[in-house]
Parts: C-alpha cells; structure tokens; sequence
C-alpha cells in the first residue's frame, strides 16, 4: 500500500482520489478550505465559498472523453450525478438543424454525450462520492507549506511529503499537486534548486459569466437555426445549460477591447448583450427566466505547459502535478477539468504498471504529453490567431492580405458549412472537439474528408445558401450603438512594417 497524498481538492484532486481509490493506495487529500456543507445542489450554489477555485461559478461542462471516463470507471458516480440534476446532452442533441430529419444514429454516437451542470454541483456530488470511499480522506482548512525532499545523486528532487503552515508533517510516499493555477510547488521546486521551464502563451480575452433559472412552468427554448454559441470576432458568447432548471451564458471578450470589456460587467449591459445576440435571446425572456447571480469576471488568461522532463530525466520524483498546475488553456474551450481527469487516469495506469520512480515519472508525463499535447498546441495556435484578428478589427484602415482573405472565406463558406451540411464531416469534427481524436487530423490527415470540404466550398454560396445560418448578431459598430459605447473607442494606428 502507497501513502499518497493530494494537494488540492478541486476538480483535479477530487478525479485523482477517485481514480485512485480501490487500487491499493491510502489517499489523504488536503483542502485549504473548511468541508462543503451538507446542503442542497442550489444552496450549494448560493452558499458554498471555495476560496482556492476562482472559477467555482463559471460555465462549466464535461467534454465527452471525460464524461466518457466516468461513465465506464466509475457508473455509480454518474448515477449520483443525474440524480442531482446534473444533465447529459447526446450527439443527437448537437446535430445542426439542417441535418436532424435525416440523422440516423451511429454506433459510437452515445461516446459524443457531455455532462453539464453547475460546478457547484459537479464539484460538491464528487466530493462526497470521494469522501464515501474507504481508502480516501480528507483534511479541511490545511494549509500546505512546503515539500518535503531530498536531492537524489543524480541532482532530482525526491518528493517524500509536505510540510502544513501549522509545522506539521505528512510523509508520503507521492505527491500529486492538484492546487491549480496557483500552486506553489514549482517555487518550491525552485527554492530547493530546480526550477521548472514553462511555455506560456496569452489566451487573449476576458471571460464573463452569469446565471439564469427558468420561472416555474417554463422550459428552455428549443434550438433552432441560429446558434446560441458562436463567434462575432470582436465578442464570443455561449449558453451551458446547468441543472435543476438553471443555465448559465459566457461572453468572451477580447483583451484588446478594453471599452467593451469594462461595459460587459455590468448587469443590464450583459443582458443587453445577450438581448442582441439572436441566439440568445429566447433564453433571456422576462417570461421563461430570471437571473440568479451577479457577473463573474476571469481576467489574465494564460496558457502554460510546465515541463518535469528535461533531457529523457524527470526533474522530481515522486511527484506528479495534473491540471492547472500543470497544463492550463483558454476556458472558452472546456477542456480543463477533462485534462485533469485524464491525467488522474493515467497516473491510475502507471501506478499500477511501474513501481520504479523514474521510469513512473518518465511513462506519466510521456503518456500525459502524448495525449494532451495535440490539444494544446491546437488552442494555443487558435488564440493566437484569435488575438491577431481582434487587433486587426482594431487597426484603421486595416487591410487583409490575399492569404488572410481566402483563409477567412475557407473557414467560413468550406468548414463551416460542410459541418452544417455533412453529418460524416460533423461527427468527426465533433471526436476532434471532443478529445476522442486528434483535433485536427479529421480535416487535414483525411483525405476523404478534405476533398469534401473542398467540394462543398466549390459549390458557391448560392447553392449553400440553405446551410448557412442566419444572421449571427451585430457586427461591432452596431453593437457599440445599442451600448451606447463610443464606436471608434480602443481603436489603433497601424505600425508601419
């Protein structure tokens, strides 16, 4: 039997303790915060402070690989989950308007189902579904101060347990640092000689959320053509539908849009945002809904990928950080609590295949960077490209080139509207999104799949026209109009090259 002990009882911890329960471990997870109330899924929202997630009350769902996870790990954890209200969204559920009456359900299609819901609920359902397990135990307002570690002959650090604020000490035979963005352990690290390499990359926008609940008697509305999740340029936005009545919508604003960004935490102008967005709209009728919390702001977005790998040797042994902590992306794309989990899976797999500390370390971050890697890399490109044209919608008399123009006209008369037109196209599409393919070989490693994209885009937009949305919402200068916003507001010179 293996002491192990989570730092961290966040989504990341809690995936771990879960994981790793029944295989033979005693896992001690410690929480800065006091234990969550014995209360229900909606006073939980209300009344739970969970100082140590700053994103507890924003949109959150989870992606298909993860819901995937739970689903064939741990079935009476997601039986606990719908009996809180927590919801699962099928493949059917997405399929575009266009394509629904000829849909014909596929073997796989049930893998493409997420699971929405509150974080609050999310969150307190795995934490007393952890804290039911017999091998798991959890310490409250636990303070971590410090690794305890010695340096091996060959210059790693060997993780034998942590030190609390209060002068205690746990000896442990690993560590898993689950403490988010915010850990400590890699100054730690560093204090102690090894300091860790980082890639870090801006996600380039502010995340803006609030929630709703449907009035008694009301349902929410029913999808139709316009979509309530797309992309404005200069404004992102999205509904997640929660539990037990409740949804919530995220607005996604540039960083460069500093007079927008500021306007959108206020409560009548996210609402009159929304209000304006077609796709929103029906979800935000005085009749069907209310609002039932303030605007959450998630300000300085960055991407990291912190490397514990260095030259084929693992810099710290012992010890294996997952989530935040370790990789952390753009919220806009969901994808944070399926790393997590799939990192707790895959420490699960090693523990159970390496008992040597190195190759441990070595066979944990391969697999974690062999099947995260090409996520990353592909959100990172993403907001980078994002960045770049909200800066450029910024730049008077900006022009785009020839390669920007027909990159843009591909995008928008190919991809788009082959995922609107082809279910094949879509499906696959969807595997990518969703972590149960690579994101982006369906498009560029398929050449079946090219060629139809290509040939949808050939046809021209008037034999098109029936898969192409309707009009999305306000291009910026009409949205600014309706805020009253100055229009010419953030705008910039552009530099000569």
């Amino acid at each position: 039997m293996s002491r192990i002990v989570v730092l961290g009882a966040g989504i990341g911890g809690l995936s771990t303790a879960i994981a790793l329960s029944g295989e033979g471990h005693d896992v001690l997870v410690l929480d800065r915060d006091p234990p969550p109330p014995d209360i229900s899924a909606d006073a939980a929202f209300e009344d739970w402070q969970r100082l140590g997630v700053g994103q507890l009350r924003h949109s959150h769902a989870f992606l298909a690989r993860l819901y995937q996870l739970i689903h064939d790990n741990h079935p009476a954890l997601l039986e606990e989950l719908l009996e809180a209200g927590c919801r699962e969204l099928t493949f059917a559920d997405t399929v575009p308007p266009a394509l629904r009456d000829d849909y014909a359900p596929q073997p796989g299609d049930e893998r493409l189902t997420i699971l929405t819901s509150r974080r609050t609920t999310l969150e307190l359902i795995m934490r007393r579904y952890a804290a039911r397990r017999p091998d798991v135990t959890f310490r409250t307002d636990c303070r971590v101060d410090g690794l305890i570690a010695a340096r091996t002959e060959g210059g790693q650090i060997d993780v034998s347990g942590v030190k609390l604020s209060d002068g205690e000490e746990i000896k442990a035979d690993l560590v898993v640092d689950a403490m988010g963005r915010a850990s400590d352990c890699p100054a730690w690290l560093k204090e102690m000689g090894t300091e860790i390499r980082q890639e870090e990359e801006p996600a380039g926008i502010v995340y803006f959320t609030r929630h709703y609940r449907l009035k008694p008697g009301q349902v929410e509305p029913e999808r139709g053509d316009v979509p309530a999740a797309a992309d404005l340029g200069y404004l992102k936005f999205g509904v997640f539908p929660g539990d037990n009545g409740c949804f919530s919508i995220t607005l996604s604003v540039p960083d460069a849009e500093k007079t927008l960004r500021k306007a959108t935490m206020r409560e009548d102008v996210f609402d009159a945002i929304c209000r304006s967005l077609p796709g929103l709209a029906p979800w935000l009728e005085e009749d069907r809904t209310e609002p039932r919390s303030k605007v959450f702001l998630m300000a300085n977005l960055q991407s990291h990928w912190r490397h514990m790998v260095e030259d084929g040797k693992p810099l710290a042994l012992n010890f294996f950080p997952l989530g935040d902590c370790h990789i952390r992306t753009n919220p806009l794309y969901g994808r944070g609590c399926s790393f997590a989990a799939i990192q707790a899976h895959i420490l699960r797999d090693v523990l159970r295949n390496e008992s040597d500390p190195d190759k441990r370390a070595l066979a944990y971050h391969a697999e974690v960077t062999r099947e995260m890697r090409p996520y990353y890399d592909n959100m990172v490109k993403q907001d980078l490209g994002a960045i770049k044209r909200a800066e450029n919608e910024l730049t008077i008399d900006y022009k785009p080139g020839f390669k920007a123009r027909m990159a843009k006209r591909f995008t928008e008369d190919g991809i788009n509207i082959a995922l609107r037109s082809d279910i094949e196209l879509y499906r696959a599409f969807m595997l990518g999104f969703h972590m149960l393919a690579h994101p982006t070989d369906w498009l560029l490693k398929d050449k079946k799949n090219l060629l139809k994209v290509l040939w949808i885009w050939a046809r021209g937009r008037k034999r098109n026209a029936k898969y192409r949305p309707p009009r999305i919402g306000p291009n910026r200068t009409e949205l600014f109009q309706l805020l009253d916003l100055p229009k010419d507001a953030d705008r910039i010179e552009k530099i000569a090259a």
